[in-house]
């Protein structure tokens, strides 16, 4: 069973872990891009720059201030297995946490009362942008992103008609890319949903930002699209901080859904270096609520939320062996 109050507990614990502790596999793929910038060239500017992420990363973990100053709206995924089941409204209280953590965490509010007639601060960076998915299996897992007006403003929708197939996709990437990346703050991981509907695809381009850098595709086929779409991103030569060089893309990142005979829907949602999301179990597949360190800050006392950093470092130390033993 997932209530709302666990909901809650665990949005709050994962804005307050986003924000200054950038994710362990993108850490580690800058640093490993870094090494490689070092070996090639010590002095070259996007060896420095490569440098200053790494670094801003390490700073913004040790020190719990944010590894960007836009700090985003809230994105929340809520998971769910076939065997689970939730209790009335089960976002009722995630506002009310985004509310607190950003205040707590003395995080930028960028969230205006209406896009259209009412662009005023909330003030509370509240709304969150909530959706529920069921998955195979019998657990619960809450996914939290931090997606900055740069990188979401640098993404797109495009229908495409079938004939286009995957160059006409691969196409739509790299345009969006030339036109949009250096907004975006590269390296970037590049989403991209291909099929469904208008209004699912671009969905399915952001979960495809959830999956971990260098983890395997869902097929051969996916595999080698990713390959030769991040390649060609890398070709562009437009680099981290868009200052030149490589890579501009640290991962392509596709998914696939079915769509209708007469259509190709194609998302792009970018990713910048900064990376910032939180996955939390709530309820284990073996069905056993599991216990988060967010419940210590819940009532208002001053203990800082618990952060899991050895991933971080130990992602760090196995990208630098690799180096040294290739």
């Amino acid at each position: 069973m997932v209530n709302p109050e666990r909901v809650a507990q665990a949005v709050y614990a994962g804005i307050r872990e986003a924000a200054c502790t950038l994710r362990a596999d993108v850490l580690a793929a800058i640093r490993a891009d870094w090494l490689d910038a070092k070996v090639a060239d010590a002095s070259s500017r996007q060896s420095e720059v490569l440098h200053a992420m790494v670094q801003n990363a390490l700073i913004g973990d040790r020190d719990q201030v944010p590894i960007c100053q836009d700090t985003g709206t809230v994105w929340v995924c809520l998971e769910l297995g076939e065997a689970c089941s939730v209790s009335g409204n089960v976002f009722s209280r995630v506002d009310f946490a985004v509310t607190r953590a950003y205040e707590d965490g003395k995080l930028r509010m960028s969230v205006v009362r209406d896009a259209l007639f009412d662009r005023v601060n909330t003030n509370t960076n509240a709304p969150a942008f909530c959706e529920v998915r069921m998955v195979p299996g019998r657990g619960a897992r809450l996914h939290v992103l931090l997606k900055g007006g740069g990188s979401d403003n640098a993404s797109r929708v495009v229908m495409l008609s079938p004939d286009a197939g995957i160059e006409g996709v691969q196409r739509v990437v790299l345009d969006c890319v030339r036109e949009k990346a250096a907004n975006a703050c590269p390296p970037l991981v590049i989403g991209v949903g291909v099929g469904s509907t208008f209004d699912k695809v671009a969905g399915m381009a952001k979960h495809a930002l959830l999956r971990t850098v260098g983890s395997p595709a869902a097929s051969d086929a996916a595999a080698a699209f990713e390959q030769r779409v991040l390649d060609a991103v890398n070709a562009t030569g437009i680099g981290p901080a868009a200052l030149g060089g490589a890579p501009t893309a640290l991962a392509v990142h596709l998914e696939t859904a079915p769509c209708h005979i007469a259509s190709l829907p194609v998302a792009v949602n970018m990713g910048c270096c900064a990376m910032r999301s939180a996955t939390i179990d709530l309820v284990t597949e073996e069905g056993y609520a599991l216990e988060f360190p967010a419940a210590q800050t819940w009532e208002g006392d001053d203990t800082k939320v618990h952060r899991v950093i050895d991933q971080s470092h130990q992602a760090i130390e196995e990208a630098t062996r690799r180096k040294e033993r290739s």
